[in-house]
């Protein structure tokens, strides 16, 4: 209801939840696994979370801290696991396969 399947030629991901308020927006990936290749890639998030982030307390801090405008067709982007972690949200469980970025921006 709040976020929307966004689909981009990202260099990480072709689709993701965007949340967009105004001109500014945020995609938020969550990755996959295939384990019939071993192989992982990022999507949009899991319907069950879309509403959970965008109707909690913290949510439009962490909107407008991060979020920005379009450039390239591009929205900045967080991983499920930073905005879970910034909103002090129970986390998904870790799996093995995960990765994880070193960097703030995506």
């Amino acid at each position: 209801m709040y976020g929307q399947t966004y689909i981009c030629d990202h260099p990480v991901y072709s689709h993701c939840t965007l949340y967009k308020i105004g001109e500014k927006g945020l995609a938020v990936i969550q990755q996959r696994y295939i384990p019939e290749t071993k192989s992982t890639y990022w999507t949009e998030i899991d319907p069950w979370l879309i509403d959970a982030l965008y109707l909690h307390e913290g949510f439009k801090k962490f909107f407008d801290d991060r979020a920005g405008e379009c450039e390239d067709n591009l929205y900045p982007t967080v991983t499920i696991r930073q905005i879970m972690w910034a909103l002090k949200m129970k986390p998904l469980k870790r799996e093995r396969w995960e990765t994880c970025f070193d960097r703030r921006n995506i």
